[in-house]
């Protein structure tokens, strides 16, 4: 009986790492989810946008969408989530240009035209070399918006807190990645094994722009409870905006679309 007993132990104990060593290989497949289409702008209903091709510090290429802004106007310096590609933030990317701002979208490193493959330290390198292209190209720091959803709010908040910047917009965004990642596995020890952990928390207070939080409560894919807690990281910078009813989905909402440029209007005002 002990024997049987052992030997049941000792399955369940090797399957278990087993699954947990699938888990830390695959890791990265599981969080980043990119398409490579590369369209040109003007096949998803863009005009005047310049397709630029930027050399990172560490040798990838990424490819940035600019829409130039009129002088002494905002910048809005985008960086989007886990799935898809800039192509499909078109809408975002028009209402940004009608309100009259400037607007660089980053394509990520292994997403859309850009060489390389995504992690947490590339996205942060891509990151910063487009800021710094946009400051080279004699644009103020006070600005620029930062706007970042789901997980580039990550790379956003991290930035903000190295760069000075005239505003942070948030959409969905976390304490940390590794947080959400601890409540959907909670059998496992991803505070560990988890190598791109985005941890906003540890940033947020460096933070000394104004900053624009907004989240759904019916979040499913971003606990809705995340987005408080580093609204409360945040301090007296942050504005803290509920969706009710909302998923994960509020991000393309034309109400977010719109609270986001009067934030951007009023923050960055000559």
């Amino acid at each position: 009986m002990i024997t049987s007993v052992s030997k049941f132990l000792f399955v369940i104990i090797a399957l278990y790492c087993a699954v947990a060593v699938m888990m830390f290989l695959l890791q990265r497949q599981l969080l980043y989810h990119p398409s490579n289409v590369n369209p040109d702008p003007r096949t998803v209903g863009l005009s005047g946008v310049d397709v630029i091709s930027l050399e990172t510090p560490d040798g990838e290429s990424i490819i940035l969408w600019h829409a130039p802004a009129p002088r002494d106007r905002p910048y809005v310096l985008f960086f989007q989530g886990n799935g898809g590609e800039i192509a499909n933030r078109a809408d975002r990317f028009a209402a940004y240009q009608d309100a009259g701002f400037g607007v660089v979208f980053v394509s990520w490193r292994g997403y859309g035209g850009s060489s390389g493959a995504p992690s947490e330290t590339g996205f942060m390198t891509d990151a910063r070399a487009a800021y710094d292209w946009l400051r080279a190209t004699g644009v103020d720091r006070d600005r620029i918006a930062l706007v970042g959803e789901s997980l580039g709010t990550g790379v956003a908040v991290r930035l903000a807190a190295e760069r000075k910047v005239g505003a942070v917009l948030l959409g969905a965004p976390f304490t940390a990645a590794v947080d959400i990642a601890a409540r959907q596995y909670p059998w496992l020890p991803v505070r560990l094994l988890m190598k791109d952990q985005f941890r906003s928390r540890d940033y947020i207070d460096q933070i000394t722009a104004p900053i624009l939080i907004q989240h759904g409560t019916e979040d499913r894919v971003v606990p809705y409870v995340l987005g408080q807690e580093l609204s409360v990281l945040a301090g007296d910078h942050a504005t803290f905006i509920t969706v009710p009813n909302a998923g994960h989905q509020m991000l393309y909402g034309p109400e977010i679309l719109e609270r986001e440029i009067a934030f951007i209007q009023n923050a960055l005002s000559p």
